[in-house]
């Protein structure tokens, strides 16, 4: 499996952040959330002026087998009636990154569907949807390698462009499912209590889908021990290739904006691989699946919104990029008392 060469980030220059942040015109820690967003971006940068340039934000779509055992509301077919949304930019996604300036790109990672040729659409298919993981492995693990490079490629080439602030959406039905199962294997939960309602579903297929999902871990039978084989066999396409852009991400020193609870799901498989892609990462929001919160504390991460969305498609980290910009503006361009000519406290 391709391997990333990632970084802690280096923090002898944090005293000095944080003085910068300590000495702005305000009391001390009064800015909340946005002084440790400020000062964890001026870490990754190693500077103490960071800039936001050029965001991206990229969405993998992908098919999921296991939506042909009855764990979804939607049929499958919804996955490329989205995309075909998408692309007219009539989805919530479309409408935030517009509104906030965010550049965004299309991916086909796996859908069950053959676009016509001339469709405005990124073709990454590395094929049309995973296999059943209820009967067998997700995906091989020459499919897998081949998403996860091309999500890191995908990554590298805007990187090329500029950018060094990138968020990851995603669309597949099914994929609540292929992240609970991510989610239970990973932190080692009973597979009930990462179980959420995905797409809207009711009470017998919430049981008929939990049902499900504990039979497919009793079938694989694995460990958790190995995150690319829990991600082989449980994962998405989409899913994959969101990972394998975070790893290239951190690798490049770029902010990682993690949506909800499909992307922390990839982001968890590279922090079991790689601890230090956390120092790269800016958790968007708190997604009302279920097991996201749970997730969240698992990693240790604290998000910067919670305003009861599950959409996912990357909608909370575009809605939540205009908050990480003021963190951003109030470390640069914010009087200090010096410069100011106001009194500090004693």
């Amino acid at each position: 499996m391709t391997t990333f060469n990632i970084q802690p980030v280096n923090t002898v220059l944090f005293e000095d952040i944080q003085q910068k942040i300590n000495l702005k015109t305000k009391p001390l820690g009064s800015l909340g959330q946005l002084e440790r967003i400020a000062a964890q971006i001026a870490l990754i940068q190693q500077t103490l002026t960071p800039e936001l340039q050029k965001p991206h934000m990229l969405v993998y779509a992908a098919d999921h087998g296991i939506t042909n055992s009855g764990v979804s509301a939607f049929p499958q077919e919804v996955t490329f009636q989205m995309v075909m949304n998408f692309l007219s930019g009539g989805a919530a996604i479309n409408v935030f990154c517009k509104q906030h300036g965010i550049e965004m790109c299309i991916a086909d990672a796996g859908v069950n569907h053959d676009f016509p040729k001339g469709t405005p659409l990124l073709d990454l298919k590395v094929a049309k949807g995973t296999a059943n993981f209820l009967h067998e492995a997700a995906m091989s693990e020459e499919q897998l390698q081949e998403a996860i490079e091309k999500g890191a490629d995908q990554v590298t080439k805007a990187h090329q462009e500029g950018c060094n602030v990138v968020g990851f959406g995603e669309m597949g039905i099914g994929n609540t499912s292929a992240a609970s199962m991510l989610m239970a294997l990973l932190c080692k939960l009973p597979v009930a209590g990462c179980v959420g309602r995905g797409t809207g579903i009711d009470d017998p297929q919430f049981a008929n889908k939990i049902n499900i999902l504990e039979q497919a871990k009793d079938f694989h039978k694995l460990s958790g021990e190995d995150p690319w084989k829990v991600l082989q066999t449980f994962g998405g396409l989409e899913i994959a290739m969101i990972c394998g852009g975070m790893l290239k991400a951190a690798e490049l020193g770029m902010v990682i904006l993690v949506d909800g609870f499909i992307s922390t799901s990839a982001f968890l498989v590279g922090y079991k691989l790689y601890p230090a892609l956390k120092d790269y990462a800016v958790f968007c929001h708190q997604s009302d699946e279920s097991g996201h919160r749970r997730m969240l504390e698992h990693i240790g991460a604290e998000p910067i919104l919670n305003l009861g969305m599950r959409l996912g498609e990357g909608s909370g980290a575009a809605v939540a990029y205009p908050i990480i910009q003021s963190a951003i503006s109030f470390l640069n361009e914010m009087a200090s008392f010096e410069s100011a000519g106001v009194s500090n406290k004693e």
